[in-house]
């Protein structure tokens, strides 16, 4: 469960918090606003479709050759990105249907995060490899490095300005890399650890990132992960703002709205543990009015 606040002007009509329970969600589908009136959305059946939701009509844009794990839409080109486990990154045009993806390109693995900024596409694959490429190009990356983390990448989120990006891992870690790899950007990467507990016994519990999002104002990020915490960053400052309630479950996905005073917060289990938790947790998402101090830097 991936949640995308709607753009445009009616986008802000969302309720200030209110929690919607999700009984029968498919939770290996991802889905996205395609403006406000159009939801995109793939999933382990490989197929790519977008949907009207004043008509519930669905169009099917394409597929992948395996399922699809992360989608982003680019409000400049009304292009949508998928990301699939067949090791594709594809472009499909939001406005034209039944034509199939316009380009696409092969990393080296499965992608398991995805993100996009103006005309630049961030991926990460399942061999921790980080790929960008620019949209308008699309055969031969701008950059390829390693993760600067040491386990499976979770995210991959640009900063809005640019110049520097967040990787989340599995191992409760998060880092921040620069896109300018000269040895002076080099010099002010970083990488924390997050979202982990003590036990009684004294044993620390390492929970997997799942999910980031950036405030479109102040640069500030929140993260999410399978202990169910959401937590706000100050990245300028390397410090924590604050820390949200816990949740029943692990935190699938966040997202804010234009202006950073509300995040969608998508909580669902993602079967991170060996024994599973009986009953399944409900899914459910909230809307969280989100205030100055929560998310400004300090």
């Amino acid at each position: 469960m991936w949640p995308r606040f709607p753009t445009g002007p009616r986008a802000q009509k969302c309720g200030r918090d209110f929690k919607l329970f999700m009984s029968q969600l498919d939770l290996n589908t991802q889905s996205l606003f395609q403006g406000y009136n159009k939801v995109a959305f793939g999933g382990v059946d490989h197929n790519v479709k977008l949907v009207d939701i004043e008509t519930a009509r669905a169009t099917l844009l394409g597929s992948h050759a395996l399922a699809v794990r992360c989608m982003e839409f680019n409000p400049i080109s009304s292009m949508i990105v998928t990301g699939g486990w067949d090791s594709a990154v594809k472009l499909w045009d939001a406005r034209s249907y039944g034509n199939g993806a316009i380009e696409s390109v092969t990393v080296s693995n499965s992608v398991y995060a995805l993100d996009v900024l103006k005309h630049t596409i961030l991926v990460g694959t399942k061999d921790r490899r980080i790929f960008m490429y620019d949209s308008r190009k699309l055969r031969d990356p701008l950059q390829v490095r390693d993760s600067p983390l040491k386990y499976q990448t979770r995210s991959v989120q640009f900063f809005p300005s640019g110049e520097a990006f967040v990787v989340s891992s599995i191992e409760g870690r998060v880092a921040v890399e620069y896109v300018d790899q000269n040895s002076e950007q080099m010099k002010k990467k970083y990488a924390f650890k997050c979202h982990r507990e003590k036990e009684a016994d004294g044993t620390e519990l390492i929970h997997p990132v799942h999910t980031v999002a950036f405030h479109p104002r102040y640069g500030t990020f929140a993260t999410g992960g399978a202990d169910g915490i959401v937590n706000i960053w100050d990245p300028f400052n390397r410090k924590r703002i604050i820390q949200l309630h816990k949740f029943e479950t692990s935190i699938a996905s966040l997202s804010f709205n234009e202006d950073g005073s509300q995040l969608a917060i998508a909580a669902s289990y993602q079967y991170e543990h060996e024994e599973e938790p009986s009953p399944i947790p409900n899914s459910s998402i909230t809307i969280r009015h989100i205030t100055d101090p929560e998310s400004r830097p300090k």
